[in-house]
């Protein structure tokens, strides 16, 4: 095999990766739209959907490309599965905070956690890998923290939704990243040990017009069935970027997902952003430039 053909190759697979990247962040940040379709349903209920469809569609797709096996390994280690068990329920308190978050109309907020999110994940790393932030990157996190404290100051809130969703997700990151195992075998682990309480508080407790799905229209069961869709389809665009591409260069495009999401906001539902929070976005994405920046500049 020549040079040539080897870096034929190496750039195909780098656009394959980017491209796979760029369907998963976009579908994450067009999420809000289908949850908006079913604003009428509590956020629970969603999640309990979110939670058995995407475990039906995850066992079909695992079957799909040979990977029982790796189902299998995981089932064979019990600390492996505590462990999942624990990142599960943090994936689940995040699935819910975004749901009742886009139900009650802050898509706004839902955004500021995931770009406050890459930067918590920094903390996490120093915290519980001895990580050594750089002088720059130091300087983003002071800048973030300043831009969620005028809101504290300034409005008397406490963003406890983008907080929510990014500590709860940086923590379930920070988690699988010790775990390493497989990333679609590990979330059908995941979705197994919440399908039981998922089912569970479906028959005990769910009491709405919507529960029965047999007395649902088949537009309504179609948009509940589509839960598991909405949940699985990026996570597969994900795995097929993570495989091509280096991390750093994967951690820029994980702001479309939530610049998405800040246009729907505004754009689509009329969100409202007064000033105060205006410059709590202007600070951290100042912050996410300086980040980013400093990235790049280690990556090269």
């Amino acid at each position: 095999m020549t040079n040539n053909t080897v870096s034929d190759n190496a750039a195909n697979e780098t656009r394959k990766g980017a491209l796979n990247a760029i369907g998963a962040y976009t579908l994450w940040g067009l999420a809000p739209i289908y949850f908006k379709l079913l604003s009428d349903i509590s956020a629970a209920e969603i999640l309990i959907h979110r939670i058995i469809w995407s475990f039906v569609l995850l066992i079909l797709v695992i079957l799909a490309v040979g990977k029982w096996r790796k189902v299998q390994e995981i089932l064979r280690q019990p600390k492996v599965l505590k462990s999942l068990g624990l990142s599960s329920i943090l994936l689940g308190f995040n699935w819910l905070v975004f749901i009742w978050a886009i139900n009650n109309n802050m898509i706004l907020e839902a955004s500021l956690g995931y770009y406050i999110n890459p930067l918590f994940n920094v903390v996490l790393g120093m915290i519980f890998f001895s990580e050594r932030l750089s002088k720059w990157k130091t300087f983003a996190v002071l800048l973030a923290l300043v831009g969620v404290l005028i809101q504290v100051i300034s409005l008397g809130t406490v963003p406890l939704v983008a907080l929510g969703l990014a500590t709860s997700f940086g923590i379930y990151g920070l988690l699988r990243k010790k775990v390493q195992v497989d990333s679609l075998a590990g979330l059908l682990i995941e979705s197994a040990w919440l399908l039981p309480i998922a089912i569970f508080y479906w028959v005990m407790f769910v009491d709405s017009p919507s529960a029965n799905m047999l007395n649902n229209d088949m537009a309504l069961n179609i948009a509940l069935l589509a839960a598991g869709i909405v949940t699985t389809a990026p996570l597969l665009f994900f795995t097929g970027a993570a495989k091509r591409l280096p991390l750093a260069t994967l951690g820029f495009f994980q702001y479309i997902g939530p610049s998405i999401m800040f246009v729907v906001a505004i754009y689509f539902y009329n969100e409202h952003i007064v000033f105060e929070k205006m410059l709590t976005f202007g600070f951290i994405w100042a912050a996410l430039v300086v980040f980013s920046l400093s990235s790049l500049k280690k990556s090269k």
